[in-house]
């Protein structure tokens, strides 16, 4: 008799650990489930993500003004031959490759020949400084 209860007793303790443990488990699923992400905390602070658009951009009076959507950008460094046309090396009277906004108000254009040409947007702007012809 005292083996049986034994046994019994011993059964009834996995059973009553396993049940506890469980609820443990449990209580720490529903913590985790509580816990905000970090899209809804407050404090966390994302960077916009920057966007890449192909892009040809107008070189037939040298490299000066860019429009990406409704904003006019104006060239950081203009650059021309110093008769009003592009550069050595550019295509004239566009030259193809791409425009990464890194944000409202700054453009980087890039392509396959090296060329890099930072952008700053002309706050207020309607239209392009001056009309090339």
């Amino acid at each position: 008799m005292v083996g049986r209860v034994g046994h019994i007793i011993f059964a009834l303790g996995l059973v009553v650990g396993v049940l506890t443990g469980c609820a443990k488990a449990d209580e720490g699923a529903e913590a985790v489930r509580e816990t905000p992400s970090l899209r809804e905390t407050p404090f966390v602070r994302t960077t916009p993500s920057l966007r890449t658009i192909p892009f040809d951009l107008y070189t037939h009076c040298g490299i000066d003004e860019a429009r990406i959507g409704a904003t006019y950008f104006e060239a950081e460094t203009p650059l021309s031959d110093g008769s009003g046309n592009p550069p050595d090396g550019w295509d004239n009277p566009s030259q193809h490759g791409t425009m990464t906004l890194k944000s409202k108000t700054e453009a980087v254009f890039t392509d396959d020949a090296g060329h890099v040409v930072k952008f700053h947007a002309r706050p207020g702007a309607s239209a392009f400084k001056r009309i090339c012809a």
